[in-house]
């Protein structure tokens, strides 16, 4: 699986193509579609409390499409940009990463997807997923750390 590489900027707020020698980088690893995975925003649900009352449940356009049910693209962390830091908040951060990933799980990719969250200072949230390979003791870790909204510090 080849993706055209994603990195994270240095404010850990954005993601853009990595570029080396002047042409784009190849990713045949799971750190570009995880990256996608996770922060991309997928829809909230009917049920879901969003940040802003009445505002944009998110998602993305092509999922109208999905030919397999429930199939969505991205992450509902979004959900949790304006929480305060609880201890409910990091399980729903593990939940939203693990559901967000699990088509690893689906497609035969990952035997097993973790992931662990924790608040590593204020207004900092970290999520540590581990995805074990099918068939081996193969592991990838990724460590992610982004910045709350300046709202969820109040």
């Amino acid at each position: 699986m080849t993706d055209l590489a994603l990195v994270l900027g240095q404010a850990l707020t954005s993601a853009d193509a990595a570029i080396a020698a002047g042409d784009f980088v190849a990713d045949d690893g799971l750190e570009t579609a995880v990256l996608i995975s996770l922060f991309s925003d997928a829809r909230a649900d009917d049920d879901d409390v969003l940040p802003q009352p009445g505002g944009d449940r998110r998602g993305w356009w092509g999922d109208m499409g999905a030919t397999v049910d429930g199939d969505q693209l991205g992450s509902k962390l979004w959900l949790l940009s304006r929480e305060k830091q609880l201890t409910s908040v990091l399980s729903r951060a593990e939940a939203y990463a693990r559901d967000a990933l699990q088509w690893l799980i689906d497609d035969g990719v990952a035997s097993a997807v973790t992931a662990v969250a924790t608040f590593p200072r204020p207004g900092w949230l970290s999520l540590v997923i581990e995805i074990a390979r099918p068939g081996g003791p193969a592991r990838r870790r990724f460590d992610y750390a982004w910045r709350f909204t300046e709202a969820a510090l109040r």
